[in-house]
């Protein structure tokens, strides 16, 4: 009859192959959700906003961040990173990204939420270009799913304007 190492090799090739199939149809099936996420995001106050000695302006914020992501999450979805982009445009450059805040949400349970913060991570410049700009904060998120690949989408809000003069804190 058969050995022990070729029925054993048989028994793991089977798994391993219904694994595969099962984790391709796991990431197949998000193809099929069609998520609606909100998000909100006011700000409080600008808590600073200076020129530094290298000439480059520098803006402190505090944000209120309202979101519901709960639709980003499926039985596939490992977690999301989330990040809450300033963006604005310069004569130099079309299209300029500062990151302002991030998070990483770990569970459907944690997608819906309300927090007040400061942005985490320096609002910079190089140069004098923010002085009465407008510009858009921008919530980006990254779903990581258990099996499949990544997908990224983002939601701009738009209609936010720095102040005309630079200002201690």
């Amino acid at each position: 009859m058969h050995s022990f190492v070729y029925r054993a090799n048989v028994l793991l090739t089977f798994a391993l192959t219904i694994l595969a199939l099962m984790c391709a149809i796991a990431s197949f099936s998000d193809n099929f959700n069609f998520p609606s996420p909100s998000a909100e995001i006011q700000i409080v106050k600008f808590n600073g906003f200076q020129k530094k000695p290298p000439g480059n302006d520098e803006v402190s914020l505090t944000m209120n961040i309202t979101a519901d992501l709960q639709s980003l999450f499926t039985w596939n979805t490992k977690q999301l990173f989330i990040f809450v982009a300033a963006e604005y445009e310069t004569p130099q450059n079309s299209l300029n990204q500062v990151s302002l805040w991030d998070a990483i949400i770990p569970a459907k349970e944690h997608a819906k939420f309300w927090i007040q913060t400061k942005n985490k991570y320096r609002f910079v410049d190089q140069g004098s270009n923010l002085r009465g700009k407008e510009f858009n904060l921008t919530l980006h998120w990254h779903v990581m799913p258990k099996t499949g690949k990544m997908f990224a989408d983002k939601l701009v809000l738009s209609g936010f304007r720095l102040p005309e003069e630079h200002r201690r804190g």
